[in-house]
């Protein structure tokens, strides 16, 4: 069906059609969709128009394109969070119905970097505690997660059990997490991280990158955390001042 009986440009109405497809089922995750030739005369628009449709609708991460193979819907994220809210993954993935799990790869002493060091505020070689995970939703991977921690503030994780690393140290010292300070960043495909969590090559990964601080504002935990974006999402809500 033709979408020229719309007044907005042509490309806005093609992205809205797409979307509504998408939306009502014509078009499955993963599905490929037509070919430029097939979508455009089906939509009665011209493949330059089409072109730029897809180009917005592969930015908004609704479909991804692979070159020479074709266009496929995305998949939808499972996991939704605003990034001002200071959620633990295992909340995360409880909050969306789904059964937390980890997958418990290492832990070792190590010293910081430089920049762990600045951001520890440590102006001394200090001993960190290093914990790799991976973190499960109804036993599937979905985020490869590196924390360390000054091994003064946790010496002893032996009792270690799949829950919350936050609650944990919640429960075992007088610390309580209040406030974290993140970057995130996308990242393409990554060659440890991208097959222990199961993704396909074109499959991108979101890295955030947190500092934690306690309520005396003393920093005591840094996370590296790499997402799989096709199940997760982030969202920052914005005032005006």
């Amino acid at each position: 069906m033709s979408i020229r009986s719309d007044n907005r440009h042509l490309y806005l109405r093609v992205i809205d059609r797409i979307k509504d497809d998408i939306k009502e089922g014509v078009y499955k995750e993963k599905q490929k969709l037509p070919s430029e030739f097939d979508l455009a005369k089906e939509l009665g628009v011209s493949r330059a128009t089409l072109r730029e449709a897809l180009r917005i609708l592969e930015e908004e991460n609704v479909v991804i394109r692979r070159h020479g193979v074709g266009t496929f819907v995305n998949a939808t994220p499972l996991f939704s969070s605003g990034i001002e809210q200071l959620y633990s993954i295992t909340d995360m993935i409880a909050d969306a119905k789904k059964v937390p799990g980890t997958i418990f790869l290492s832990s070792s002493l190590t010293s910081l970097t430089e920049e762990e060091k600045e951001k520890f505020r440590c102006t001394e070689n200090v001993e960190a505690l290093a914990i790799e995970r991976v973190r499960t939703a109804d036993g599937e991977p979905v985020v490869y997660c590196v924390d360390k921690m000054p091994h003064n503030i946790l010496p002893d994780l032996s009792d270690y059990k799949e829950e919350s690393l936050l609650s944990i140290i919640h429960r075992k010292t007088n610390k309580r997490v209040t406030y974290a300070v993140a970057h995130i960043e996308p990242l393409g495909y990554h060659s440890k991280v991208s097959p222990i969590l199961e993704c396909d090559p074109e499959t991108a990964l979101l890295v955030l990158k947190q500092m934690h601080y306690d309520q005396n504002d003393e920093p005591i935990l840094y996370s590296v955390n790499y997402f799989r974006a096709d199940k997760f999402s982030f969202h920052v809500l914005r005032k005006r001042m």
